[in-house]
């Protein structure tokens, strides 16, 4: 498509349209932001008023406020914002994730949020659009992050599972409250046993459930139970455990932990788990090259992740890309991160 002008600048707020007078994904306190989706770096809380997709509101009520002042759109349902043409786009990433279309005067900038590219059953699929500027993540932006089938995953988990359940030891999947936890939870083998989460995850799920959002919910956690209730059992707990004595309640126990970084030789070690599945809710570099092919811009910033290794590939096939450092700008950006550090936010 035909070279773009500048319809979005790289603030110090966020990703901000001067001509509409409105932040994507700020990172301060602004007057109107439209959210691409629900995790703590993408929504915080002090926005005058927020534009999000109706799967997203939910969670950030949850998160950020009941009171907050929210409108909720569609996919494809288009706005008018200070003259600016403005629709929400399915990612892909996690429910209610979306890309943000803006055109002006024929210019069309898509930013993307986060995204990722194989159908998960649960969220609305990656729906390519046409632009003239595109705004990407990069979080897994290096040639050695590529996928396997999520079938292969699933299979492979279930199969921990059901060995564990074997030698009377609990199953521990460490997973993020949003998005990687009703991944899972909708793709495991209830047939091979009891299922229990974390009261955060819980909460999340009824947030979803309570709005009429169908996930799939499963009893919580209680303590003072006979531990014996949950011998056999899969438990999914936010990855902020992973080292908590909570844990001991369980014994004997295994745990595993769900990231794309676990691509890499070693991660394992790192996250402190028995076992990693490679599992992701971002595009591998196979598919944040389909991204860019797809929704044929000729101008691409690339943000969040690997951004200057992604940028240079992409200028030796032809593209004009640009790196936009951000607030998070680190390789291990993004919700990716899945809660290691900080247990719930740094996701």
């Amino acid at each position: 498509m035909k070279r773009s002008s500048n319809l979005i600048e790289f603030s110090s707020k966020g990703l901000y349209c001067p001509i509409g007078k409105f932040y994507i994904d700020p990172f301060r306190s602004v007057d109107r932001a439209l959210i691409t989706h629900a995790h703590g770096d993408h929504v915080r809380a002090g926005m005058k008023h927020y534009l999000a997709h109706n799967d997203s509101i939910p969670i950030m009520k949850l998160r950020i406020g009941e009171n907050i002042n929210v409108q909720g759109v569609a996919y494809g349902e288009e706005l008018n914002i200070n003259g600016i043409k403005v629709s929400y786009h399915p990612a892909g990433h996690i429910l209610g994730s979306s890309q943000i279309r803006l055109e002006y005067k024929g210019e069309v900038w898509v930013v993307s949020g986060d995204y990722k590219i194989e159908d998960d059953g649960l969220t609305v699929p990656f729906e390519p659009i046409k632009c003239h500027a595109f705004i990407t993540e990069s979080t897994f932006g290096l040639p050695i992050y590529k996928w396997a089938p999520q079938a292969e995953v699933f299979a492979d988990m279930n199969n921990w599972w059901r060995e564990n359940k074997e030698k009377g030891v609990t199953s521990v999947v460490l997973a993020y409250a949003l998005g990687k936890a009703q991944r899972i939870l909708h793709k495991l083998d209830p047939s091979i046993g009891n299922i229990f989460v974390h009261s955060t995850i819980r909460d999340t799920n009824d947030a979803f459930n309570n709005a009429g959002i169908p996930v799939v919910s499963y009893p919580v956690i209680e303590s003072g139970k006979n531990k014996s209730l949950y011998k056999g059992s899969l438990i999914i707990a936010p990855p902020g455990w992973a080292s908590s004595n909570w844990l001991n309640k369980f014994q004997p126990y295994s745990t595993a932990i769900a990231s794309g970084w676990l691509a890499v030789r070693g991660s394992k070690r790192r996250f402190a788990s028995d076992r990693g599945f490679v599992l992701s809710d971002h595009a591998d570099w196979p598919g944040l090259n389909l991204a860019v092919k797809e929704c044929g811009a000729e101008r691409v910033f690339v943000t969040h992740g690997f951004t200057k290794v992604f940028s240079k590939w992409l200028q030796t096939q032809g593209i004009d890309a640009h790196v936009v450092n951000t607030l998070y700008e680190n390789q291990f950006s993004g919700d990716e991160e899945e809660g290691i550090a900080e247990g719930e936010e740094a996701e």
